[in-house]
């Protein structure tokens, strides 16, 4: 359970550091039985002669920084891809898992390249949901393939971004959600945020799926998760969270639970269950047709094997950047898990961000793109999240300045695996 605190209420800034500095929502109403609700910050004398900034203001606050954020980093891999002769829009619109997807939403599916005798890539690895938005949006509106990707992938991180504001507010207070939001969209592969990628759409079913489980909502979790399911592999992380957080109320309410907390769990598997056995009966077996398909794409869990493996030889004979950052990224996803659990976060946070570690490092193959399948785990940065809030708080211009060295490098980072790297993400 997340441990409420009480927060002090500093003079409003007009920089980064006000935005971070914001004073406690009182504004939730909905109790969790999976997390206790809000504390009330007292009143005093200086807080009742300033106004407090309404709830949709300070998340419009917390999403204008968040999209000027990737704007710059969308603005950084531009005039590196032009300095170099590259085309930005093609580079963040078409590029490696795009291209797969852009074929399904154009022809459907069907498409395998052979490369050895047990290595096959099948769209069949790609899940629906993305696509079929993306044929959709091409339908309804003149926008091309890689426009209507990216158009799909810019508004679902706003709408994730709006998800990761509200359960910041809901577990602590405003600063530290502003904080989280924009921690989440300077990460080093935020970049993918700015693609024509699926991270962004998982994320944003993901937020709203897990602040519906926060505030009892077992409907609105079960169907979010289900959606989750159909975006992404890794989206049974969020069905996972709501079926593990309905066992816990189930066995704490003794079993005289709502009849919407069972609807929620049978929805929320719904739709990752119901895409593997499609692909499983397409391929002539039904349980493990999906599941051979990534094994032909070089993806299989191995417990970690591969990754040891990887990892050594990283340390022995080194590699590309890309891949050390990718080692380091993972590290410090697993000693952020850590102090997510040393600071009881609410069950269903740690097992979605646990599925999508366990997933990202129980993986063989692709080691590049471990970080990417962690960008959904924004739980991870609940402890960043409150250290930064403190530290605005306390030396706002240092604050100030840890964001901009975070901002730097991610959007440095990001020009570099985007254009110049030439490596899958």
């Amino acid at each position: 359970m997340a441990e409420e605190r009480w927060k002090s209420n500093p003079l409003g800034r007009a920089s980064l550091a006000n935005a971070l500095t914001c004073p406690q929502c009182s504004g939730v109403t909905h109790a969790s039985t999976l997390a206790p609700p809000a504390v009330k910050e007292p009143a005093t004398e200086g807080s009742r002669a300033r106004p407090r900034l309404p709830l949709a203001a300070a998340m419009g606050t917390a999403v204008g920084l968040f999209a000027a954020a990737r704007l710059l980093g969308a603005a950084a891999v531009a005039m590196t891809a032009w300095a170099t002769g590259g085309h930005p829009v093609l580079l963040l619109g078409r590029s490696w898992d795009s291209v797969w997807y852009l074929r399904i939403a154009t022809d459907g599916y069907g498409r395998t390249l052979h490369f050895r005798p047990n290595v096959a890539h099948s769209d069949l690895a790609f899940f629906p949901l993305y696509p079929g938005s993306i044929r959709v949006v091409t339908e309804l509106t003149p926008l091309s393939g890689p426009g209507a990707g990216m158009l799909i992938s810019w508004t679902a991180a706003a709408v994730a971004a709006c998800g990761i504001y509200a359960i910041g507010v809901r577990l602590h207070d405003r600063a530290v959600a502003t904080a989280l939001v924009l921690l989440w969209g300077l990460l080093p592969h935020s970049v993918v945020l700015s693609m024509a990628y699926t991270e962004p759409v998982l994320t944003a079913f993901a937020a709203w799926s897990l602040y519906a489980l926060l505030t009892g909502r077992w409907l609105w979790a079960g169907a979010l998760a289900a959606c989750a399911g159909l975006a992404r592999p890794n989206g049974f992380a969020v069905a996972a969270a709501v079926l593990v957080a309905a066992a816990y109320e189930i066995f704490r309410r003794r079993g005289k639970v709502s009849h919407r907390l069972w609807t929620g769990v049978a929805l929320a598997p719904l739709g990752w269950v119901a895409y593997v056995l499609w692909v499983g009966r397409r391929m002539g077996d039904p349980l493990g047709g999906y599941f051979e398909v990534q094994r032909l794409w070089g993806s299989r869990f191995d417990f970690g094997l591969g990754s040891l493996r990887f990892i050594r030889h990283l340390l022995l004979e080194g590699d590309q950047l890309l891949f050390p950052t990718a080692m380091m990224i993972v590290a410090a996803g697993l000693l952020l898990y850590g102090l997510l659990i040393a600071d009881r976060a609410p069950l269903p946070l740690l097992v979605y961000a646990g599925a999508l570690l366990i997933v990202a490092i129980g993986g063989s193959g692709f080691f590049e793109s471990k970080p990417r399948f962690l960008l959904p785990a924004f739980p991870l940065l609940l402890p960043l999240a409150c250290a930064l809030a403190r530290t605005a708080r306390a030396r706002p211009w240092h604050a100030t300045l840890v964001v901009g060295a975070l901002a730097g490098l991610s959007f440095a980072y990001g020009a570099y695996v985007v254009v110049i790297a030439h490596k899958p993400l």
